[in-house]
């Protein structure tokens, strides 16, 4: 009778094919327009990069801690 929570609630996604991502792309364009997109993109890649970079010095401090 108990229902686990997470198996209502979750979407089942499998692989993305090619015909997925062309939709996801055009429906990018249509909702941002071509010019926002390069923008975004702009954006999310800094935002990477932010965060990579505090996961490399997390990284390297709990490697110094443990050395002490």
């Amino acid at each position: 009778m108990y229902m686990d929570f997470i198996s209502i609630f979750s979407i089942p996604l499998g692989t993305f094919g090619t015909t997925e991502i062309v939709v996801i792309v055009l429906l990018a364009l249509l909702l941002f327009g071509g010019k926002k997109i390069p923008e975004l993109m702009r954006g999310l890649g800094t935002g990477l990069k932010e965060f990579k970079k505090a996961s490399e010095e997390e990284k390297e401090s709990e490697v110094k801690n443990e050395k002490k």
